[in-house]
């Protein structure tokens, strides 16, 4: 069905340190299909409180944000949902006739995926990494009621913090580290310069009863690619990307696809 962008056209947008194009395919796939209409467009921004500032005076309608801003917009916004105000971190904001309303769907994914994977809570897990995502990962593991593991990272104050946060241990590498789960919520094996790298080694991968990977492109990384060389059970990042961004569709639209459709639009913002 064939779209015109109107005067009544509502708009949708991201703002990313470094945009992608997923959102952008896969929102604009569903408006198509459900004949909505709507107009999503990834964007950067140098100037944060205009650019939220933005949203509020030309009416958009909702806005999905990511790395390095999930934790600046908290003070640029009215009010909190407790998914973004359990993990101080935001992705989401919601214009409603200018109150600006932020919520956390990476959070309410990850939940959700460990419900679906059945992971249980006596699995040790160390997570790598300690940014936004990080926070999000680990705060849900730790609602889910896991109480065991250890935040790896590199950065000493930020892995400290998180560790504290969420109620894990803290390491600066995997050296000493056991652990059943292994969690990947960095760089490591994206599109990019790490592309080609492991972001756990072999020994822990071939140790661990579980995997799971945030990266969502490509779905298929490195560490993903062992893990199921090994017959381990494996989460994707792509599960992730597309769990928290239809539940982003549903906050702009009040409408909820069914999952043939969402799979559609899934694959065809994936490829």
């Amino acid at each position: 069905m064939t779209r015109s962008i109107n005067r009544d056209t509502q708009l949708c947008m991201s703002l990313s340190g470094r945009p992608g194009n997923f959102g952008t395919r896969f929102q604009n796939y569903l408006y198509e299909a459900l004949d909505l209409n709507y107009v999503y467009k990834a964007f950067t921004t140098r100037d944060l409180p205009a650019a939220i500032g933005g949203i509020r005076a030309l009416g958009i309608r909702g806005c999905a944000v990511s790395m390095p801003f999930k934790e600046a917009c908290i003070p640029l916004v009215d009010s909190i949902d407790a998914s973004a105000a359990a993990i101080a971190s935001i992705n989401t904001i919601v214009n409603n006739d200018g109150h600006l309303r932020a919520y956390n769907t990476d959070y309410t994914a990850i939940r959700r995926l460990i419900e679906q994977h059945g992971l249980g809570t006596d699995l040790q897990l160390a997570l790598r990494g300690s940014g936004g995502m990080a926070k999000a990962v680990a705060c849900a593991f730790r609602d889910a009621g896991f109480r065991q593991g250890h935040i790896v990272a590199r950065n000493e104050a930020t892995g400290r913090k998180l560790a504290e946060t969420s109620g894990f241990a803290w390491a600066s590498n995997m050296s000493g580290v056991q652990a059943d789960l292994l969690i990947n919520v960095t760089p490591i094996g994206m599109e990019g310069p790490e592309k080609d790298q492991l972001a756990f080694e072999r020994g822990a991968v071939e140790r661990a009863k579980a995997v799971f990977d945030v990266v969502a492109l490509p779905p298929e990384t490195p560490l993903i690619k062992l893990a199921r060389s090994l017959g381990r059970p494996v989460i994707t990042g792509a599960e992730v990307i597309v769990l928290q961004a239809v539940e982003q569709f549903v906050l702009y639209t009040g409408l909820r696809p069914d999952d043939a459709l969402i799979a559609r639009a899934a694959a065809h913002a994936l490829a």
